[in-house]
């Protein structure tokens, strides 16, 4: 069975890849989902020097590799990833949006190339769902390892606990972390 790809956003992977590693390029599930993200997340944390404190693991030789692997990108495909760039970066100044180039980036990848993306930033969920981009939270995605076995409740309390400590959490935490897993956070 091929792979249904899946595209992390900069935030969901810093989120994940230290309490869950290796992260990328794992087939999970029966349906072998398996996670990737965009090069250009090496270029934001690099350029970001709050990432780069609040994540200094993430340039790690271990995590580094395991960015290494890209989706498969046709020269038809890098075209219309463009045209559908600057069709979103047009649409964000328009509705004076909060998302990065980089998340544009992610959101035109879904869209092109039929991959659902992982994020928690709510205007991107936003255009997402405007432009029919299919996504899910990072929460959900947990919960999607959970049903297949890739990780256990006792990892996702962890995880949360982490993002805790680093006050890192999504937006509607509480209720989505109870409406998805049934129990208040930890």
């Amino acid at each position: 069975m091929p792979q249904k790809k899946i595209l992390l956003d900069s935030n969901s992977y810093f989120r994940l890849a230290k309490s869950i590693h290796p992260l990328l390029d794992v087939e999970i599930g029966r349906d072998n989902c398996c996670l990737y993200v965009l090069k250009e997340l090496d270029d934001e944390y690099d350029k970001n020097s709050l990432l780069r404190k609040k994540f200094s693991w993430v340039n790690d030789d271990e995590y580094f590799n395991n960015r290494s692997k890209r989706i498969a990108i046709s020269r038809a495909e890098t075209k219309e990833v463009k045209l559908t760039i600057d069709y979103l970066a047009d649409f964000k100044i328009s509705n004076n949006l909060g998302i990065s180039m980089v998340d544009i980036k992610c959101l035109a990848h879904g869209y092109i190339q039929k991959v659902q993306v992982v994020t928690d930033d709510t205007d991107m969920l936003d255009v997402a769902k405007m432009f029919d981009i299919k996504t899910m939270t990072t929460l959900e995605l947990m919960s999607l390892m959970l049903e297949c076995g890739h990780i256990d409740m006792k990892k996702v309390r962890e995880i949360v606990a982490y993002w805790e400590y680093i006050t890192d959490k999504p937006a509607n935490f509480r209720k989505s972390y109870i409406r998805i897993f049934g129990e208040n956070p930890p």
